[in-house]
């Protein structure tokens, strides 16, 4: 053939998109870019979870355990469908660790709404949910670390994220993923300077999870210093509307119980409180001095906490930017301060992909051949204290 025929065709494929797809809105031509280019991270997203989800199964089955009620309908995913099917308790009552006000509601909403048009059980709609805010999250932290550090660390920080020690519960009917999908992409929105975006998705991160306020400082606060640039209106809604969604719920609670600490009252029912980190210090003496043998999971939660305090450490050596600071340094607080149950802290850490960073970098920086060990070592690991944490350990995750 001859260089005259084929010049039309390679005249073609470098034509602008806005001519080969003329027909194709621009913002959807930006998203179909924006996903190729996540592409690779959302794949191996997938493996990582794929194998863990291989593992527990396996597992599962030589213990004779059916894994479908362990990750759809026990321990919190029963009270966020107990909260679609019956609604929200009126009373405060004396009793504790019953009263589920203590559970944010966008997302039994969600299920409620979504399960009232589809085939399936309740249990069945907030599993997927689950999944599939699960790769929108996995989508946004990848997001952040590719703009911040380039493509290679973004696809690192989310195999990090998917081999979290406790990982498992991205795929469960637990508000985890899609929490961290709001946290995620509002701090995206916060680093390009879109700050209705990341105000709105704050809003919604507080009607999901407690840590939800954790966000909204972030959020606001940066939104805030930004005004001595200069005022605009914008920045300065994004920081009003940030903590909307916490406030709203938590005067809801008051408004229903009659009494102005209604939410933090239903808190103190299940031991939430913060106490300066006290009781915290107390499990850990416990554990490592006065236990002959210790419990391997509350070991295993301590030791992540611990990990998740020094990589904060390493985050404030390396200057992160303010908003991933702040949201990580609010929920290691709430985290570590909480006088609250000890056993779930390791899950209420999983939304803080920034600490990963510090990790991510460091992989990045490696030969292929130890990077890839490195990689392997923690799908593994994180498979295996998923799986001691779902079949093994008796109480929730």
């Amino acid at each position: 053939m001859s260089a005259t025929t084929q010049a039309p065709h390679r005249t073609a494929g470098l034509l602008p998109a806005s001519r080969r797809h003329p027909d194709v809105p621009r913002p959807t031509r930006a998203a179909v870019h924006a996903l190729r280019h996540a592409g690779p991270a959302l794949a191996a997203y997938a493996a990582v979870r794929l194998t863990g989800l291989a593992v527990l199964w396996h597992w599962a089955h030589a213990e004779g355990v059916g894994v479908w009620q362990t990750v759809a309908s026990d321990w919190d995913a029963n009270w966020y469908l107990g909260i679609a099917d019956q609604g929200y308790a009126r009373e405060l009552g004396t009793t504790y660790d019953t009263n589920n006000l203590a559970f944010f509601p966008l997302y039994p909403v969600l299920v409620k709404a979504i399960a009232a048009f589809t085939p399936g059980s309740r249990a069945t709609v907030g599993l997927l949910l689950a999944v599939a805010f699960s790769f929108v999250a996995a989508w946004g932290v990848f997001a952040v670390g590719d703009r911040l550090y380039g493509r290679r660390v973004g696809v690192l920080l989310t195999v990090l994220w998917g081999a979290f020690p406790v990982a498992a519960v991205q795929w469960m009917g637990y508000t985890e993923s899609l929490f961290t999908a709001f946290v995620a992409w509002s701090l995206y929105a916060v680093l390009r300077g879109h700050w209705l975006w990341a105000g709105s998705l704050a809003a919604l991160s507080g009607l999901t999870r407690p840590t939800g306020i954790a966000l909204a400082a972030a959020v606001s606060l940066t939104a805030l210093l930004s005004l001595r640039a200069g005022f605009r209106g914008r920045a300065l809604a994004g920081a009003l509307l940030a903590p909307l969604g916490w406030l709203l719920y938590v005067g809801w609670v008051g408004h229903r119980l009659g009494r102005w600490d209604g939410y933090f009252a239903v808190q103190k029912l299940w031991h939430n409180e913060i106490d300066g980190g006290r009781e915290t210090l107390r499990v850990v003496r416990e554990l490592f001095f006065y236990d002959s043998d210790p419990e391997l999971y509350l070991v295993g939660v301590t030791l992540v906490m611990a990990a998740a305090a020094v990589l904060f450490a390493y985050c404030l050596k390396q200057r992160q930017p303010l908003p991933l600071l702040v949201f990580s340094g609010v929920l290691l607080v709430i985290v570590l301060g909480s006088g609250g149950v000890y056993f779930p802290r390791a899950r209420f850490l999983l939304p803080g992909f920034p600490l990963l960073l510090p990790l991510a970098l460091y992989v990045a920086g490696l030969a292929r051949t130890r990077a890839a060990l490195w990689v392997a070592a923690a799908v593994l690991g994180s498979a295996y204290c998923s799986g001691y944490m779902l079949l093994v350990w008796p109480s929730a995750p």
